[in-house]
């Protein structure tokens, strides 16, 4: 029975060491976050952290993958899932990312991304290839489609995912950055829904799915 205990901790590890990681980047940033602390919250020594993560970036790299692009899945998958226009989908991916971001740490890990990329590029190709370089070419396929279709209007379909995901980053990056500090507060579901209306006036033909 012991030993099926210790085996079964052992399993558990490094789900553990990734949650305290995620934690302590959010809290502290890249740069600042020692791995000496991620080992002491996830309730182990440094020495076994480096038997699941040899460096901080591996520790970030399955961060990525184990905290954050599960959401980005789920949510593509359920807006995979609907038959409908593509106005309804936008109306129904935008606020769903707003709830992810409200939720989770997606917000404070942007932040660091974008802050600390410049000194740790492998930071921002860990991002790029796991979820902004896939959502927005998944948010692009969704725009063709609508425009194959008759549903949107002309034009390179990413900058069009572009000019609709921008306004929410813009809401997240506020969020984490100005208002802990005093900043007016947004209220990121609520630019999320008016964002919505106001892209689709631009974007949408009118015409129905052909």
């Amino acid at each position: 029975m012991a030993d099926t205990k210790w085996t079964r901790r052992k399993d558990e590890r490094p789900a553990e060491i990734i949650a305290a990681a995620l934690t302590v980047f959010a809290e502290k940033g890249f740069a600042a976050a020692r791995t000496e602390e991620i080992a002491k919250r996830a309730g182990i020594s440094k020495g076994a952290l480096y038997l699941y993560f040899a460096t901080k970036e591996d520790l970030f790299r399955a961060v990525v993958r184990e905290a954050v692009v599960p959401d980005i899945d789920a949510l593509q998958a359920r807006i995979a899932g609907m038959e409908q226009s593509f106005g309804t989908l936008l109306r129904s991916l935008l606020p769903q990312f707003a709830e992810i971001a409200v939720r989770s740490q997606f917000g404070a890990v942007v932040k660091m991304v974008v802050g600390e990329s410049g000194n740790f590029p492998e930071l921002a190709r860990i991002w790029h290839e796991n979820v902004i370089s896939r959502a927005i070419g998944w948010l692009t396929e969704l725009i063709r489609h609508a425009q194959d279709r008759g549903e949107c209007r002309a034009g390179d379909p990413r900058a069009h995912a572009f000019s609709i995901m921008g306004p929410m980053l813009m809401g997240v990056l506020w969020h984490e950055t100005f208002t802990p500090i005093g900043g007016d507060p947004v209220d990121i579901s609520g630019l999320a829904r008016q964002h919505v209306d106001t892209v689709l006036e631009g974007l949408l033909t009118g015409e129905k799915p052909q």
